[in-house]
């Protein structure tokens, strides 16, 4: 009873909070910009290693010999690493903070890259994959986590959806580029932004909130000076975020453990946390994604044609999504790309149909890439970058190690599965396969329907303050 009396008290004071009038907190300053920038070097790398096995399929399996089944475990241990990186990924994030994890992942994606690239044999290629997998794991978590807590609410969406464009940059380039440039260069790009974030780290704040959470409040508050400026008043900011961290600590009887995941009252962050990254991999992304020469070469269409095409296009496709987010919302966006993506695997599944009843011969490889264009596209605006923004919004600060651990895992560990089954399932039936991610797609839009909350324009603390009674709000209804 004093805790429900206690919660009540302190939302009232976050009401009086949010009633006055304060601008400093909706400022967009060089330092944001700045820590934006850093965090997503890392999402450049990570947009690399997932083409990567597309770009580098011929020249590898040609230089080291290797077979179907080898290529594909390579392929799939990049996310087999991830998923390893996922179970350390919230608690290094809260034991080390936001920067040191990053370098931590700096350093084994640098390893991992120099070992693929001077691989002279198929271990060595798999442990480069690897110990990059692991660091990929700890950025896909850290990285976004990082950039919603240091943004301002009303561009937070905006800023943290440039973890999705900074992917599709080095998607970009690695289509592009991987139809003239040696696999071992292309390793070796892979590693330079790596080296550019280690650098930058050193010249950006840590997270306000994480601040808050370790109880170091003078350095919570010389944080937000740096990230909202000098001259700002962050006093409503910092009573907010300490008020909050400290209503979901005193709602715990003792520290974040895996058991207070199953706490009724997170039940709903975590089913939509969980479900979105299911729905997310298992629609089919990073096997399309990894394997598109794949495609392309078993529709007849142009491998190289069709990779610089998709290079081309992946940076406008991801730039919707950025300009959209704050502005339309995310339910409006998943909605669009689960429906996008059903459609477009659908339709790619009638080509290869057409294709091996031997109907319209010249015309299905071009239509395959016409549909499988907006596949691409629609993902990239939806289901491709905010899962990972809900993820860092929905939990809890006393839990969001747990949780983002836990939701970071089953993200890599489906998608390990995916992309280690597709070309299997692709030898089985072309046809079959896109109608299996199709299906999977339209669930996935029910699911967003009927479950996944809207968060634009409310900040953190209002997040996780309106989300702690959410399953009794459900109950209600």
């Amino acid at each position: 009873m004093m805790m429900v009396e206690e919660e009540r008290s302190i939302e009232e004071h976050l009401l009086q909070l949010n009633d006055q009038n304060d601008d400093s907190g909706c400022r967009v300053t060089a330092c944001v910009i700045l820590s934006t920038l850093v965090a997503v070097c890392g999402s450049f790398s990570f947009g690399v290693a997932m083409g990567y096995t597309s770009a580098a399929e011929v020249g590898i399996m040609k230089d080291l010999g290797l077979s179907i089944a080898q290529f594909s475990a390579f392929g799939s241990f990049n996310t087999l690493g991830s998923a390893i990186g996922a179970l350390f990924s919230g608690k290094m994030a809260i034991s080390l903070g936001r920067r040191r994890t990053m370098w931590v992942s700096d350093i084994l994606c640098i390893i991992g890259w120099f070992s693929i690239a001077f691989a002279k044999d198929v271990m060595w290629l798999n442990i480069g994959r690897i110990s990059s997998g692991i660091g990929l794991g700890l950025i896909s978590y850290v990285v976004p986590v990082y950039i919603a807590e240091v943004s301002p609410k009303h561009v937070r969406g905006t800023f943290t959806f440039t973890n999705q464009l900074l992917q599709n940059f080095g998607l970009a380039m690695v289509y592009f580029s991987g139809n003239f440039i040696n696999w071992r260069t292309l390793a070796l790009i892979g590693a330079l932004p790596c080296f550019i974030q280690a650098i930058g780290l050193f010249f950006v704040p840590e997270s306000p909130r994480w601040l808050a959470k370790v109880g170091t409040d003078t350095e919570l508050e010389n944080s937000l000076l740096r990230l909202r400026g000098r001259d700002a008043d962050i006093s409503r900011e910092a009573s907010e975020i300490q008020v909050v961290t400290k209503m979901v600590e005193n709602g715990s009887s003792s520290r974040s453990s895996f058991w207070d995941l199953f706490q009724r009252k997170y039940s709903y962050t975590l089913v939509v946390g969980i479900g979105l990254m299911l729905v997310q991999q298992f629609s089919g992304s990073s096997a399309v994604v990894a394997y598109a020469s794949t495609i392309f070469r078993k529709s007849g269409f142009s491998v190289a044609i069709g990779s610089t095409l998709l290079g081309f296009f992946m940076i406008p496709k991801a730039m919707i999504g950025i300009i959209l987010v704050d502005k339309w919302g995310r339910r409006p966006l998943l909605l669009t790309s689960a429906s996008g993506m059903s459609i477009s695997s659908i339709l790619i599944g009638i080509a290869f149909t057409l294709q091996k009843m031997q109907l319209l011969p010249n015309l299905t490889p071009i239509f395959t890439f016409v549909c499988l264009t907006p596949y691409i596209g629609t993902f990239a605006i939806g289901l491709g970058g905010l899962p990972w923004v809900t993820m860092s919004e929905i939990f809890p600060i006393n839990i969001k190690v747990t949780a983002g651990s836990i939701v970071t895992l089953v993200s890599f560990s489906s998608s390990s599965m995916v992309t280690y089954a597709f070309n299997f399932l692709f030898e089985w039936s072309t046809q079959g396969t896109f109608y299996i991610f199709g299906g999977i797609a339209g669930a996935a839009l029910l699911f967003i329907w009927l479950l996944v909350p809207e968060t634009k324009g409310l900040s953190l603390e209002e997040i996780q303050t309106k989300f702690l009674h959410q399953p009794d709000e459900i109950n209600q209804t």
